[in-house]
């Protein structure tokens, strides 16, 4: 049974799907300003392996993830390289798709962009004045928070709070401090569209709420994003929602924690900012996945060289199994039994909330099982069984691709089977200084040997 903790009660519920076989899920996707950064990687990269097990526990997923097109950053962005904002935009979405690729992260399903929505934007704001929950002041349109009871649920925030805590410069224009914007009133030399209000452009809060609610036709499973997104963003999400239909928006809310650099938090300021184009010059997609995946998705992560080393290494123990040279054609299959205890295993972990920690820590067990193997039989069966379970978290895409091209790439194997043969020789007349030459000179090469029961075994050090 898979629990999901939501965000909305703060309790982990069973997952209980509007439509018994199919899932509704929607994840806040990048503002196309600039390349997404390692925190929104984080994001993207978690959702993708929840779609994964969903789709693994038998369930169709229905993953849609928008694009905002249009957005103060945007404009500024626009205004600061000279360009046309449409350009901007576009140069962005490109790379957004370039970016999550090279991650190995696979695609949504619908990918609205908020400027595909703007007649069923304004249809969407007027239907909130007609209701009484919107309001005009000057050709801008906001959101009056007091009308709605339950305004704070998903937050905990407290409307008395919100007045207290409202900054002096506050917009004096509105009704109540924390009003927020529905439609802007537009400004020379940025993008505007007409509407019954006058010319001008959609509240970023408007734009997701409207673009799930088109694509589900209504209330939808599930709705994900970073914690940095609760307040306001959600919470005006689900607070416009209400107001219009009378329904929840979503059943289910996740959220993921904060990336932190060196026990800090990212920013440009600081200089500490990193995208996730600029890690990926320096380490591979599997190994920023396994970083993003070793702690549970709710817990904040520090990003550093430490972690992320580790990772490297930890990645490099998932493989080892899959570039071991031997014969794995023949020998008793054990399939049932070892598949089953694994997968039975990996099921009750990622159950519990995703727990995609405890989901790693038992590949690991797995690959040590395999190293510890002598049955061709159980090792191909072991294999099998990493490969399977693994494929969810999103590791071993294009396996047998990523093997060829490191063979075609590394080669030499004849010359290191020989090196090795001449070292067994060495050892066997008891020759250990040429034996510890032969396996320091190829470890300085990349070429790891690990001796074993059944012999030596090599591996390139990546």
């Amino acid at each position: 049974m898979l629990k999901i903790y939501n965000s909305l009660t703060r309790k982990k519920e069973e997952f209980k799907p509007i439509n018994d076989n199919e899932v509704g899920m929607y994840v806040c996707g990048p503002t196309t300003y600039n390349y997404f950064h390692i925190g929104n990687g984080r994001a993207f990269l978690f959702f993708d392996v929840v779609r994964n097990y969903l789709k693994f526990l038998g369930l169709k997923v229905k993953y849609v993830q928008n694009i905002t097109d249009i957005d103060d950053k945007l404009i500024n962005r626009a205004r600061e390289e000279n360009l046309p904002m449409k350009k901007i935009a576009a140069k962005y979405i490109k790379a957004f798709h370039q970016d999550i690729k090279a991650l190995e992260i696979k695609r949504a399903n619908h990918y609205p962009r908020a400027t595909e929505y703007m007649n069923k934007m304004i249809d969407f704001i007027a239907l909130l004045e007609r209701k009484g929950f919107a309001y005009n002041v000057d050709g801008d349109v906001f959101f009056s928070v007091k009308l709605l009871d339950s305004y704070g649920e998903l937050s905990g925030k407290k409307i008395d709070d919100l007045m207290a805590g409202a900054r002096v410069e506050a917009d004096m224009r509105k009704r109540f401090a924390a009003d927020f914007v529905l439609w802007k009133k537009g400004k020379s030399g940025e993008p505007q569209w007409e509407s019954p209000w006058g010319m001008g452009r959609p509240g970023w809060h408007t734009e997701c709420v409207v673009m799930s609610l088109d694509i589900f036709q209504g209330t939808f499973d599930l709705h994900c994003g970073g914690t940095d997104l609760v307040f306001p963003h959600h919470e005006n999400e689900i607070a416009q929602a209400k107001a219009a239909t009378g329904n929840p928006l979503a059943n289910y809310w996740m959220h993921n924690g904060f990336i932190n650099i060196e026990g800090e938090k990212m920013s440009k300021s600081a200089g500490n900012f990193f995208t996730v184009r600029d890690i990926l010059k320096k380490y591979s997609a599997e190994t920023i996945r396994h970083f993003y995946l070793a702690k549970h998705y709710r817990s904040p992560i520090d990003f550093n060289e430490e972690a992320i080393q580790a990772s490297k290494a930890g990645v490099k123990r998932l493989y080892q199994p899959f570039k071991e040279q031997v014969n794995l054609e023949k020998g008793q299959s054990h399939r049932l039994r070892i598949i089953g205890e694994y997968r039975d295993e990996f099921i009750r972990n990622m159950n519990d909330d995703f727990n995609t920690a405890k989901a790693i820590a038992l590949l690991f067990d797995i690959a040590k099982a395999y190293n510890n193997a002598s049955s061709a039989g159980t090792k191909r069966e072991l294999r099998l069984s990493l490969e399977k379970l693994g494929n969810v978290l999103g590791f071993y895409q294009n396996l047998g691709d990523k093997l060829k091209r490191e063979n075609e790439s590394g080669g030499g194997e004849e010359l290191i089977e020989l090196l090795i043969s001449y070292r067994n020789r060495f050892k066997a007349e008891k020759n250990w200084e040429y034996a510890d030459l032969i396996r320091d000179d190829l470890k300085k090469l990349g070429i790891i040997l690990q001796d074993t029961p059944e012999g030596t075994k090599w591996s390139r050090d990546e």
